[in-house]
């Protein structure tokens, strides 16, 4: 999937080096939930690629910002009563903040998973002092449907509410 300011695509083999490069980052993992480690070794990044690249519904997917990593994006099925759900998610390297770009891969593949994978809903959990996660979520079309008191634990072991986001056909 291609935007004007992004691209989504598969994760490749050689990516490692340069999705280390982008994830290691306090600010970039401060707001991520414990499966996103810090600090993100290349070890990690060969792990996570191997992953993605074994995921055979392929949506686990690099945002690429002119040739180079700039984050991530996922889609992750529920399965038995909550067939037709979704866990979605996404970051996006400190560098690239503030441009648009994870507006715009988010909208593109939420809109894309609701119209041609038979997902009927998205949801996206987000800390609650990360504002901009948020706004991000609202400009795609997703509505904030609850607030879990001291949900979250942040990188900086300060507890904080988490927000639930969804979004339907």
């Amino acid at each position: 999937m291609t935007g004007e300011l992004c691209r989504l695509r598969p994760y490749r083999s050689g990516d490692a080096g340069a999705l280390c490069a982008v994830a290691d980052d306090f600010d970039v993992a401060r707001w991520m939930v414990r499966r996103f480690p810090h600090p993100y070794t290349l070890h990690d990044a060969e792990e996570w690629i191997a992953i993605a690249m074994a995921d055979p519904r392929g949506q686990i997917l690099a945002i690429e910002v002119d040739g180079a990593i700039a984050g991530g994006i996922a889609i992750e099925p529920h399965g038995g009563e909550r067939t037709g759900t979704a866990l979605f998610g996404y970051w996006l390297g400190r560098m690239y903040w503030g441009r648009g770009i994870a507006t715009e891969a988010a909208r593109m593949l939420s809109d894309v998973a609701l119209q041609n994978s038979g997902l009927r809903r998205l949801e996206a959990t987000v800390f609650a002092p990360n504002a901009a996660s948020a706004k991000v979520l609202e400009k795609c079309g997703f509505t904030l449907e609850g607030r879990s008191p001291q949900l979250y634990v942040d990188r900086g072991d300060v507890v904080c509410d988490g927000l639930l986001f969804g979004r339907t056909r």
